[in-house]
């Protein structure tokens, strides 16, 4: 095989600031280690700094699109390609590459996270042993497979994966906003409820107030939309009180009821790590869901452990079933929730998870999002407060008060949500095999044993 060394595939192999980055609610923003994972770089949760220390932070080099950026450890060897139209600095740990013109950074990305790269990266030849940390020195001498034009074939092949993987992404982030934004309209800002009143003391039809509300669209249109919608809007927005009574939480709608979490559910419950820890642990078998899989609205598949039925076994009374909660209960991961998906299935949890499982005619969703709001999150904290190590109890979170409207309209919600969780299972079952798919090409391509294009490396072999 044919490699040359990254140094030499390279104009610039440049590393960060070994200064921690002054952070600011807005501004530039700065690349961390957990926005870099699989290949990617995630931002739905970035970190800012402001004009000052972000000119100082790109004195050496400023990224630019196509640039690659490598992290140097925590975790180390993760990989991303900075976008076009991104204006960001290095945070810590990181190394940026910016390839030679005739380089082609999809090519060098893909590279980068294949088994004959990222082997290099943590064994060090001088010591015959594992690293975790990287060296600039060691990181400009990694061999990287050299394949003529066939690298511009491999790039685009593997990144047609990433693309439609990215789009299903995008498809269930909508999903999710969507489910999340009419929680927060029905049980949080009570809208129909309150255009209910408005339209009553108005002298306006406070169903039909209520019907625009829900559908979003505006009361003449109403009478546009097919005979069977208009018929399932209007019974939704019948569900809805036209009253607003006082209770512990303040107003809510005539009717419904405060109920504490532990109301609301059958189990409230944390694991276990099987005897053994991570010796355990393995390739195929039971899945043990951590923290480090759970979260917020999403179920992360990468890292899940694998444990025997034996060990499993030990575990019963933790059982995870279709539909139930997960809530990481300690760590910095704290509060971070998700439905389970059912491909996951049969599961348990470790210690630092809870699985939180509705009661019949609970919709799991309703718990989910109750869990989502923020003020819950901060209240759950909140219970905490003087503790050694950021954690909640089941006792806190049984006692977590909610408002629960009727029996009926939960399930309208139910029914709404549950047709697009169905697709975004789907969208995440289909990502997921893309993603098996891609990682299962990545090292026969780059090895030579399937090709594509033209192989100027067979040759030159």
């Amino acid at each position: 095989m044919k490699t040359e060394s990254i140094a030499s595939m390279c104009e610039a192999v440049v590393d960060c600031p070994h200064s921690t980055p002054v952070w600011t609610d807005s501004g530039y923003v700065v690349l961390r280690n957990q926005n870099i994972k699989d290949g990617r770089l995630d931002l739905s949760a970035p970190s800012y700094t402001d004009e000052e220390h972000f000119k100082q932070r790109v004195r050496r080099m400023a990224p630019r699109a196509g640039d690659i950026v490598i992290t140097r450890e925590a975790p180390m060897g993760e990989v991303c390609k900075i976008p076009e139209g991104l204006t960001c600095c290095l945070g810590q740990r990181q190394v940026l590459l910016r390839p030679k013109a005739g380089v082609n950074p999809d090519y060098l990305l893909y590279a980068l996270q294949s088994p004959f790269v990222q082997d290099q990266i943590r064994w060090n030849e001088g010591t015959g042993s594992t690293v975790s940390n990287i060296r600039i020195p060691v990181l400009e001498k990694i061999e990287i497979p050299r394949l003529g034009s066939s690298e511009e074939f491999i790039a685009v092949t593997l990144r047609a994966f990433d693309a439609k993987i990215d789009v299903n992404r995008r498809i269930n982030q909508t999903l999710e906003a969507i489910a999340q934004a009419t929680f927060q309209s029905w049980f949080v800002d009570f809208d129909p409820v309150k255009a209910k009143v408005a339209a009553t003391a108005e002298g306006r039809d406070p169903l039909r107030a209520a019907m625009t509300v829900i559908s979003g669209k505006p009361d003449t249109e109403l009478d546009n939309l097919p005979s069977d919608q208009f018929t399932r809007l209007a019974t939704t927005a019948a569900l809805f009180p036209d009253e607003m009574d006082d209770s512990e939480l303040g107003e809510i709608p005539k009717g419904w009821t405060v109920q504490s979490m532990g109301q609301l559910t059958t189990k409230i419950g944390s694991g276990a790590t099987p005897r053994g820890g991570k010796e355990v642990y393995l390739a195929e078998g039971i899945a043990l869901i951590r923290s480090q899989n759970v979260y917020d609205s999403l179920f992360v598949w990468e890292g899940l452990a694998r444990i025997t039925d034996e060990a499993a076994a030990q575990l019963k009374g933790v059982a995870v079933q279709e539909n139930d909660v997960l809530l990481n209960i300690t760590g910095a991961s704290i509060l971070r929730t998700c439905v389970v998906l059912p491909d996951v299935l049969p599961a348990r949890v470790n210690q630092h998870v809870a699985i939180v499982r509705a009661k019949a005619g609970i919709p799991s969703r309703f718990l989910h999002q109750s869990l989502l709001l923020t003020e819950n999150k901060n209240h759950l904290l909140g219970l905490n407060a003087g503790g050694s190590r950021e954690a909640v109890t089941k006792a806190h979170i049984e006692s977590l008060a909610v408002r629960v409207p009727g029996a009926e309209l939960l399930a309208a919600f139910d029914l709404i949500v549950a047709a697009m969780f169905t697709q975004v299972e789907l969208c995440a079952r289909e990502a997921r095999v893309l993603a098996e798919l891609r990682d299962t090409l990545l090292p026969k391509l780059l090895s030579g044993e399937l090709q594509v294009g033209n192989t100027e490396a067979e040759d030159a072999a």
